[in-house]
């Protein structure tokens, strides 16, 4: 079984996220948001958190938008278009359109944890992709979501 980990920015000071990181064997940190470079992500745009990464805590970091929802689908979520239930479905059938479980990188069965934006799992595609990951490819992981 391997471990995987997951984290959102929003509503950590940069300390706690580093913090929070650097106390786990997270190796790779795996940006599954579809925008990177906004400037609502504060030390999370793609560049600073890449530098941060490595240079705080000898963490690679990857971009991975295939794993994020389309544009679409997160604003139609965001504006209460459709439900959470609507927003999930739509996403589980976006990654198996993408047969994401085909292209697995080797960073998410190796000390990998993926990174969005939302706070907590619960309501979020990070969790929705290791649970997808867990039923329809042959990795077995065990997650611990860092809030």
């Amino acid at each position: 079984m391997s471990m995987i980990y997951t984290i959102g920015f929003t509503q950590k000071k940069a300390k706690a996220f580093f913090e929070l990181i650097s106390n786990e064997m997270i190796k790779t940190l795996i940006d599954v948001r579809l925008n990177n470079v906004s400037q609502l992500s504060g030390f999370a745009k793609r560049d600073d958190l890449a530098y941060f990464l490595n240079e705080l805590c000898d963490i690679n970091y990857e971009h991975a938008p295939e794993l994020a929802p389309t544009k679409d689908m997160l604003n139609a979520y965001k504006k209460n278009e459709i439900s959470w239930e609507e927003y999930e479905d739509k996403f589980l059938n976006l990654m198996s359109q993408r047969l994401i479980e085909k292209s697995i990188r080797p960073a998410i069965e190796d000390g990998g944890c993926l990174l969005c934006s939302e706070h907590k799992p619960h309501f979020c595609h990070r969790r929705l992709v290791v649970e997808y990951l867990n039923d329809n490819s042959n990795l077995n992981l065990s997650v611990k979501h860092l809030v």
